[in-house]
């Protein structure tokens, strides 16, 4: 039964609705990526899908537009998974769970996907409705855009005709993205040795925070579960012996890491004084966070015993661990002195795990300035390689630099400030977008990101706003109708 029904716009509403209801996570993509095939070959659209499970589909101009450039539409497909800790939901399997007031879409327990999911639904109802005007449209949907742009950069655009793209992954109306920083993927890999546990199996749970996205949000100053863990086994294992047996914290690089659990073993003896380590950090964290992560909590939870994990870490191996976790780069390294307020260097420890062997600690990193992205990259390596350890790197993208002169950014304006009767924002933003992918492989493109309004994305709390929705197919509508003014 449909959640979202006869809403507006219809069919915008219509295909988001069908997409949340495939699972289509990082990684998890080939469902969604199929169906987009599937919708095209209904159409009788040209369709293309390539081994990284990109989707590029091709609509005829509409009549009278038949001379004006090709646009490109361009969305993702992936998005971040996250839920609740008591939500049982498997969202590698199943759909999610929709929730609407009329005014807002949510998901029940777990993150939304409006980030880009949004984008897809708009495309395809761009491609499903013939009442449009519009130039030729190039349908580009990537994967893997969360991990990395790993889609973006995999794609062969051969087939691509358009120097003009209209990238829909930002997401506060008004706003319009014109430039974006560049950023990779880092993996630092610490190694561990370990020996037969003997003691209690103890275990810290922080959760509660308010995480976000890294990029965007990364100057709001709220806590990082991954790098508060580590302050808490600093604390643990300069008093006591400990030895872990597991880490879990973080659920995507470019995610701010909301929770993250260590499992530990520690000999009975110390068990009172190891509570009360980690009762007083809480306090510590409470006090330091109570505006940006009023909801933090650190839990010591004590197991008899834990049948998952014989093997414990060195007492050695743990303080490493907890090297690691302390002395890696972390947050904000530069601002810039061009653009006032923009973070123009950051990395964020998005998620850490400590399994098979190693402590893995996941960066997205970002920066404007290919020079400082370089220079965190080598810190990276640098610390690591103190610890023992190598880095690796996936999802290198360019930065997206800003053009002075652009017709279609004109043109966008001009079609917002007749819609909306106000200036839109024109900003840079400190975050990954696609739009940096396809400027390298697109000599000479033209390119502007806006999109609906999408509160606390990447986090549980997501929520996509009705209203935005409407006002922003509006626009693209006309974004499109107007663009025979650009062969003029």
């Amino acid at each position: 039964m449909s959640v979202l029904g006869q809403m507006q716009p219809e069919k915008v509403l219509h295909y988001f609705e069908e997409i949340c209801a495939i699972p289509h996570g990082s990684g998890n993509t080939r469902a969604i990526s199929d169906y987009c095939v599937a919708f095209a070959r209904a159409r009788n659209l040209p369709v293309w899908q390539d081994a990284a499970e990109n989707v590029v589909i091709v609509k005829a101009a509409s009549a009278g537009y038949e001379e004006v450039p090709a646009v490109i539409l361009q969305g993702h497909l992936d998005m971040v998974c996250d839920r609740e800790q008591d939500c049982d939901l498997d969202m590698e399997r199943e759909g999610l769970q929709l929730k609407t007031d009329g005014s807002y879409v949510w998901a029940e327990g777990t993150t939304l996907g409006g980030d880009d999911g949004i984008a897809v639904a708009m495309a395809l109802a761009a491609l499903d409705d013939e009442t449009l005007a519009h130039p030729r449209l190039e349908v580009v949907l990537t994967t893997g855009e969360e991990i990395g742009m790993l889609g973006a950069v995999a794609l062969e655009p051969a087939m691509l005709e358009g120097r003009m793209m209209l990238n829909v992954d930002s997401e506060v109306e008004g706003v319009f993205t014109v430039s974006c920083a560049g950023g990779v993927r880092a993996t630092s890999h610490v190694p561990v040795d370990y020996e037969t546990a003997r003691g209690v199996f103890c275990g810290v749970i922080l959760k509660g925070l308010t995480g976000g996205h890294s990029g965007v949000e990364i100057h709001k100053g709220r806590a990082n579960a991954n790098q508060l863990m580590g302050r808490v086994l600093g604390a643990l294992t300069a008093e006591l012996p400990v030895h872990l047996a597991a880490i879990v914290g973080g659920q995507a690089d470019n995610a701010i890491a909301n929770e993250c659990v260590a499992t530990m073993v520690v000999r009975e003896e110390d068990l009172e004084r190891a509570a009360a380590i980690v009762a007083a950090m809480g306090e510590t964290f409470r006090r330091e966070y109570q505006t940006a992560d009023p909801g933090l909590t650190v839990e010591w939870r004590q197991d008899p015993q834990d049948e998952d994990h014989e093997a414990v870490t060195t007492a050695e191996s743990a303080r490493r661990v907890t090297d690691a976790l302390l002395l890696l780069p972390h947050g904000i390294q530069t601002w810039s002195m061009d653009i006032p307020g923009l973070v123009q260097t950051s990395l964020n420890l998005g998620v850490a795990r400590l399994a098979a062997g190693e402590l893995t600690a996941t960066f997205a990193v970002r920066s404007s300035l290919a020079s400082e992205k370089a220079w965190v990259c080598d810190r990276i390596e640098r610390v690591t390689a103190l610890l023992g350890g190598h880095v690796t790197y996936v999802g290198d993208y360019p930065a997206w630099e800003y053009q002075k002169d652009s017709p279609l950014r004109d043109l966008v304006v001009d079609v917002y400030r007749r819609q909306y009767g106000k200036e839109p924002v024109i900003e840079a933003i400190h975050a990954g977008l696609e739009c940096g992918v396809f400027a390298g492989k697109l000599p000479g493109l033209q390119c502007i990101s806006f999109g609906p309004n999408l509160l606390e994305i990447h986090t549980v709390r997501e929520k996509m706003d009705v209203a935005s929705v409407q006002r922003t197919w509006a626009m693209l509508v006309e974004i499109l109708r107007r663009t025979r003014e650009l062969t003029r």
